[in-house]
């Protein structure tokens, strides 16, 4: 996921904006050839630096975050508690009758020692606490 998405991700349940990040492998392209005009490219959250733009100390860079993406990790909405995987650079962000339960709980197992509490034993729709 490119974390210039994190700029316009809402929660799909409850539209709350920022959604808190939580990596657990990126991959770098350092091969990638980016131009920017002007920084910064994001208008309201930059992710690299988890912050908000009006709270930067100083100029991001846009550059070198353009050639990471996130490959594994979760988006959690702290205003609902529901989380959303992101699984091989794709962040799946279906509402919960769309969800696969079982899919949900294998990618929890997998990381629970890499995620907090409130992700796999409190989380919506599903937890390791069922």
């Amino acid at each position: 996921m490119k974390l210039r998405l994190m700029d316009i991700l809402a929660c799909p349940y409850d539209k709350h904006f920022p959604l808190e990040l939580y990596e657990l492998s990126r991959t770098r392209y350092p091969e990638r050839k980016v131009k920017v005009r002007e920084t910064p490219l994001c208008e309201l959250y930059c992710a690299r630096e988890g912050k908000r733009i009006e709270e930067l100390d100083k100029e991001p860079d846009c550059v070198e975050c353009l050639k990471e993406e996130i490959a594994d990790g979760v988006l959690y909405c702290p205003k609902c508690g529901r989380w959303y995987p992101i699984i091989e650079e794709i962040p799946i962000l279906l509402p919960d009758h769309l969800r696969n339960k079982e899919e949900d709980l294998a990618f929890l197992r997998k990381y629970a020692d890499r995620l907090p509490d409130k992700i796999t034993r409190e989380g919506k729709p599903f937890s390791l606490e069922e």
